[in-house]
């Protein structure tokens, strides 16, 4: 058994909140600076095909922080690894409403992308505690440079959509320097390219389905 019973109780709990629940944040949604303004049928679905990737990598973060936490040595680690994953959680909320307010709809393979990411969080927690970091300051880099991406692809009009983009980025940035305070271990370079195609294939995937 790969962990005890509270933390895989924990993990299912998790599972069900992220894939079946309505999301809550503690943060309010952040607002543009600038009014939103009126986006045409195609800018309407490029936004909603944008935000439907980024709810993905939030439900995909949910499950690397619920695996890593579950098989992390240090409690200290196991607690800040949770935390983060409920800051996350308002990552979910803000994505889940914009995907709303845009008449789209989430990845209708939500469970495939959580599976797959639970998985490899336990992988990378059970390579050990450094190296576990290392992967949590490696994907929120990858993470940060994606949202970075969208900012460049979001149409000019969707100020509400840029809004919830730059802060996540912001608040991933964070995650992921705390990650490399805490004492994570650079990952190799096959690693991080590894990780870099996997990454393509979901954002390429999400944006349609």
């Amino acid at each position: 058994m790969i962990f005890s019973l509270d933390p895989a109780l924990t993990a299912a709990d998790a599972a069900l909140r992220t894939l079946f629940a309505r999301p809550h944040s503690t943060r309010a949604v952040p607002q543009p600076a600038q009014a939103p303004g009126e986006l045409v049928d195609s800018e309407r679905r490029e936004s909603g095909a944008l935000m439907r990737v980024n709810h993905v990598g939030e439900v995909c973060a949910q499950a690397l922080y619920t695996a890593q936490a579950a098989v992390a040595r240090d409690p200290v680690l196991r607690t800040r690894l949770l935390e983060a994953s409920h800051e996350e959680t308002d990552h979910l909320a803000w994505t889940q409403q914009r995907l709303d307010e845009l008449g789209a709809r989430p990845s209708v393979l939500n469970p495939l992308w959580y599976a797959g990411a639970f998985g490899l969080g336990l992988l990378a927690g059970r390579l050990g505690d450094p190296l576990s970091l290392g992967f949590v300051a490696e994907t929120e880099r990858q993470v940060e440079a994606h949202l970075e991406s969208h900012l460049g692809r979001l149409p000019p009009a969707d100020s509400a959509s840029r809004a919830v983009v730059e802060q996540m980025k912001i608040d991933e940035a964070r995650h992921a320097a705390q990650a490399i305070d805490a004492g994570a271990t650079e990952l190799p370079a096959p690693a991080k390219a590894l990780m870099r195609l996997a990454s393509r294939v979901m954002t390429t995937v999400a944006h349609r389905i």
